[in-house]
């Protein structure tokens, strides 16, 4: 019966890429044109950001010159995808056109990504949003990443582990020291969820980095309730243009 069911949504509702629309051959795909236009991110990358670098790693850490220049109060992080065309387009879908659908294929992209950073006592947590700007959006898209991504790799989650105890201004077109400043204490582990931090590793997810300000603030709280280890996971990754 069940399978009957869902032969028939099937028909009805045929299953389309996530980035054009066109027909695909299962549900949260995409066609052959967006899955080469999408930058996945792999080979050696910074091991702080996961900003893709050149040559081949000697299993040493290495990092990029912006972790070089401004070390990160976090331990390891990835990026599943560079924030520029297709991978664009899908934050974008996600995080202001209400395509919360992205939200489990993205985790799983993101779960490949951070497999090297995991550890199995990890909690896993988004960054928050500020409660006035998630009635307005109505979801935290950080949170449905970190739903599914818990999931996918069998993780514990807390999706309110974090509180955003003072709105900010929008962050957009500001510098890296712009950023950093305006979150400054805006960011704090929930007093009722602190008892679940203390002493875990944890995996801090958002959608996207930039400067890394929003993820720096989070983590600092993190640690000051007594996180063990700090990672960080993002679907993508903002690069400097060449």
């Amino acid at each position: 019966m069940q399978a009957t069911l869902q032969t028939l949504v099937t028909v009805i509702y045929p299953p389309r890429c996530l980035g054009c629309g066109t027909l695909v051959g299962s549900d949260f795909g995409l066609c052959p044109a967006c899955w080469r236009d999408t930058p996945f991110i792999g080979g050696l990358v910074c091991d702080s950001c996961g900003m893709p670098l050149p040559g081949e790693g000697d299993g040493c850490r290495i990092e990029c010159d912006d972790c070089l220049a401004l070390p990160r109060p976090w331990d390891q992080g990835r990026a599943a995808l560079l924030y520029k065309d297709q991978g664009r387009r899908l934050v974008m879908a996600l995080k202001h056109g209400d395509r919360t659908d992205i939200a489990r294929p993205a985790a799983s992209w993101m779960a490949r990504a951070a497999r090297p950073i995991i550890s199995p006592d990890m909690l896993v947590a988004p960054v928050p949003l500020h409660w006035l700007r998630l009635a307005k959006r109505r979801y935290n898209q950080a949170a449905l990443l970190s739903r599914a991504l818990a999931g996918d790799l069998g993780l514990d989650h807390c999706p309110d582990l974090f509180q955003r105890i003072r709105r900010t201004v929008s962050l957009d077109n500001r510098s890296a020291a712009d950023r950093h400043e305006i979150l400054g204490q805006a960011i704090r582990v929930h007093p009722r969820r602190a008892q679940r931090i203390a002493g875990r590793s944890l995996l801090l997810v958002d959608d996207v980095m930039t400067s890394g300000a929003t993820l720096a603030a989070t983590s600092r709280a993190a640690h000051a309730a007594g996180a063990a280890r700090v990672c960080v996971i993002t679907l993508a990754r903002v690069a400097k243009e060449a």
